[in-house]
């Protein structure tokens, strides 16, 4: 006997069913947004922790291309006002491989797995969070470490595109302590912001994706991930020190990236389904008794 998995409350057949409404609905409501993110952040706080790990290391990695494609365009460029942004655009396409690939990005996971924390307010919840951002971040640094070490040493790239690597990469540990800050907190938000419609773009999502994370870059703002390969490019070939990257990048974007993400997205935009959560989760327990 085939088992109806929606009658049964299964998290993943409920979310692939709100997902084909959401495909229906030509502007769908905040509510059915939350609900769709909630239960795939309830799906990814479930997850085997090697699984998540090799996902996110695998992050790491792909997210090097905002480095190499940004690189490889403005070694071809003229130095004129335009230049960057023509080159900015490459910076796209890491995220664009990990949004699309469902890899694990930290910033990414200051929205999904909150909600259901915001939802279901308890220990184990919150203890599950930390140890998903732990295995993620984790994952996302080495990943990034062992790309940059390869794309330093590794001859595969020309000297001038080398050279365009260093440019683009000294951005990321040349501001102080809490203006880098400040350009994190709007990255997590930006990014946030993505993840957040993204269930409401349908095929739309990969110009979503690009514009966003375009202006991320344009705008010279900090992202924990993608400016990890740069500043630990930076470091691999003696231009920064390892306190440069803990000190000047990895604390105040980490710290900012996830007060953009959670307080500036996740909290405010559950603040507004608020009423309708709790209306839901007394009609089920209703149900229940």
């Amino acid at each position: 006997m085939v088992r109806d998995k929606n009658k049964r409350g299964d998290p993943e057949a409920r979310r692939d069913a709100l997902l084909k409404e959401v495909s229906e609905i030509v502007r769908p409501d905040a509510y059915v947004l939350h609900e769709v993110i909630r239960l795939g952040g309830d799906e990814e706080l479930r997850r085997h922790g090697l699984a998540l790990f090799l996902s996110a290391f695998a992050a790491g990695l792909s997210i090097a291309l905002s480095l190499i494609v940004p690189g490889v365009l403005r070694s071809h460029l003229p130095e004129t006002d335009w230049a960057k942004i023509v080159s900015s655009m490459g910076y796209a396409v890491g995220f664009l491989v990990v949004v699309l690939g469902r890899q694990q990005l930290f910033t990414e996971n200051t929205i999904t797995p909150i909600l259901p924390l915001l939802h279901d307010r308890s220990v184990k919840t919150g203890l599950r969070v930390i140890r998903l951002w732990t295995i993620v971040l984790s994952g996302n640094i080495l990943g990034t470490l062992a790309i940059a070490t390869l794309l330093a040493h590794s001859g595969a790239f020309e000297p001038l595109v080398l050279k365009a690597f260093a440019e683009i990469s000294h951005d990321a540990i040349a501001h102080g302590f809490w203006a880098t800050f400040i350009k994190a907190v709007f990255a997590g938000w930006m990014i946030a912001l993505m993840v957040w419609f993204l269930p409401a773009t349908a095929s739309a999502a990969p110009f979503v994706i690009l514009l966003m994370t375009w202006l991320v870059a344009l705008c010279s703002l900090a992202h924990i991930v993608a400016g990890s390969v740069e500043a630990f490019y930076l470091v691999v070939t003696g231009a920064a020190s390892m306190g440069d990257y803990g000190l000047k990048f990895f604390l105040p974007t980490l710290l900012g990236n996830t007060f953009g993400g959670v307080a500036l997205v996740a909290v405010l935009n559950y603040g507004q389904v608020a009423p309708e959560v709790e209306e839901t989760k007394a009609v089920e327990g209703e149900r229940a008794d």
